[in-house]
């Protein structure tokens, strides 16, 4: 028992063993081709098949189908912002948000069967996979305006139906004419810059950008009158 009388096991989480840690890296691998392949509606027998493993071991794992979703979906977002936010830091002040965009951008493209399969297991309604990604993309905006490298009334909502647009591009084209969707961001990115002409139509605030996610972003005026 501890100082304050409870015991060790109820005060600690006892770490997964390595061959239980390898189980699961290999049921998340086969998950990933198998949803590639088939659609996130596959089912979790054909992911214990690919993975040489027993139903049971896969439940153990990943109790429902939406645990095991949910776990590769966070994992693919975790790593696009991982590897955003290396890449935003690399670039000169105000830069990062079109460095960000490449950057992501090029992952939809290498993730580009995966992630369609996860897209729709996952429609925008589920703010809290996204959470990330938005918070990232809303500083590297302010910072890109700060620095005068973007335009003053551009929107997270523009940022947002950028990477939809390159989204809708890859997948309409990667087969037939891949990487055309690099033309596709930097006409994008020319239109972010700044200039004297206003964007028409104006929009109402950031209103596509799903309320959920917007209560939940931090606010930038605040930010700016914080001690």
């Amino acid at each position: 028992m501890n100082a304050t009388g409870e015991s060790a096991s109820t005060t600690s989480v006892r770490p997964m063993r390595r061959d239980a840690l390898r189980n699961r890296r290999r049921l998340l691998e086969a998950a990933r081709e198998v949803f590639a392949e088939h659609g996130h509606r596959a089912g979790v027998d054909e992911i214990a098949r690919r993975a040489d493993l027993g139903i049971g071991t896969l439940y153990r794992h990943f109790p429902t189908k939406d645990d095991l979703l949910d776990t590769l979906w966070q994992e693919l977002l975790d790593g696009i912002v991982d590897r955003a936010t290396a890449t935003a830091a690399e670039q000169p002040p105000g830069l990062g948000l079109e460095g960000c965009l490449w950057d992501l951008c090029a992952e939809m493209e290498s993730y580009r069967s995966y992630l369609g399969s996860m897209w729709h297991a996952f429609p925008p309604s589920d703010h809290s996979h996204r959470l990330h990604i938005w918070v990232l993309m809303q500083r590297l905006l302010r910072e890109a305006q700060q620095a005068g490298e973007v335009r003053d009334d551009l929107l997270l909502s523009d940022v947002f139906l950028a990477v939809v647009s390159v989204r809708g591009i890859i997948d309409q084209t990667q087969d037939t004419a891949p990487g055309t969707w690099r033309r596709h961001l930097s006409i994008l990115l020319a239109g972010f810059r700044r200039s004297h002409h206003p964007l028409r139509p104006a929009l109402q605030g950031d209103g596509l950008i799903s309320s959920g996610v917007l209560r939940r972003l931090p606010d930038p005026e605040a930010a700016d009158t914080a001690p």
